[in-house]
């Protein structure tokens, strides 16, 4: 792994990384801003994002898997579990946190996911608590402390709504995690993810149909920050990603993902201008911390999953 691979791989883990980031950012003012519905935005960011990686998966690898994985029994109920409880509840979770808070707290909430992996995984007796570990959720449990509460032992930062569902997100983004490892043995990530999305986005498509939107009321701007969303933000982060492993370490990849709760911090604080205390950065440094620390976990420890911010 040298020369120009490893160049191609750092600059696009970097950039899918940063295109998550910011793309929850983009999420929120659309929410806040132009009062886009989040079951809409979510229906459709999945429907769009998940065809499209089957349309990469088709051109560029091996197009076979597409509906191969619909002929083995087990893995399409696998599926088909992974897409409406995996995939559905992680994206949904995390939007509806952006809705009620901003991108920042959702972000940095969702990277609870490897503490709650720990922690199952634990309880189950599949592996021990190590010191890595306990330091590891020490410094989870103090950043989200001070992110929340901005070093008040008598308020919240954050609604209480942007708090339910960015713990939920995390849950979510641990099932997400754990679940998918059998499918992703068995076939190509951009297949199990494309078809996870679809399946997800014509799930909540019952409940807001994508193609229930007048576009001549939405100005240019909102359909600009929408394509940024489902294209940039969902389906090339994605696909920039699993390609970045091609040519670099898992360990690699997944200490530069920290970008992404970076990423929507700043995005956050410099172009919405959300506040943002100074234990409330204390709080950020804390998690993003604990990301690090995880990056660097021996082979064959759990990380965290960054396929979905």
């Amino acid at each position: 792994m040298s020369g120009p691979n490893r160049s191609t791989g750092f600059f696009l883990v970097i950039t899918g990384a940063t295109l998550w980031g910011v793309g929850g950012t983009v999420a929120q003012k659309l929410f806040q801003n132009d009062s886009i519905d989040v079951n809409w935005l979510v229906s459709t960011r999945l429907v769009l994002a998940g065809l499209l990686l089957l349309v990469v998966q088709f051109f560029i690898k091996d197009r076979s898997q597409i509906l191969g994985v619909w002929k083995n029994r087990r893995a399409a109920i696998q599926l088909i579990i992974f897409g409406l409880f995996g995939m559905l509840a992680v994206q949904y979770t995390y939007m509806a946190s952006i809705k009620h808070g901003n991108a920042a707290v959702a972000t940095l909430l969702q990277y609870l996911a490897p503490v709650i992996i720990i922690i199952y995984l634990v309880l189950r007796r599949q592996t021990s608590l190590t010191r890595r570990d306990l330091i590891t959720v020490t410094l989870a449990l103090i950043g989200c402390f001070f992110l929340l509460t901005n070093g008040s032992f008598s308020k919240l930062s954050v609604p209480t709504a942007a708090i339910v569902w960015g713990v939920l997100s995390g849950v979510s983004l641990a099932f997400y995690t754990l679940y998918a490892v059998p499918l992703l043995k068995q076939y190509d990530s951009l297949v199990i993810v494309g078809w996870a999305m679809f399946i997800g986005g014509i799930a909540l498509s019952f409940i807001h149909p994508p193609w229930q939107v007048t576009i001549t009321n939405l100005s240019m701007e909102t359909i600009i920050y929408l394509i940024f969303v489902i294209f940039f933000g969902t389906m090339i982060a994605f696909w920039f990603y699993i390609e970045s492993l091609q040519s670099l370490l898992p360990k690699e990849t997944s200490l530069l993902g920290s970008l992404e709760p970076l990423a929507a911090v700043l995005t956050t604080v410099i172009w919405l201008k959300e506040p943002f205390g100074v234990f409330q950065w204390l709080g950020t440094a804390c998690i993003i911390g604990m990301i690090f620390l995880l990056a660097f976990k021996e082979k064959g420890s759990p990380k965290p999953n960054q396929e979905v911010a």
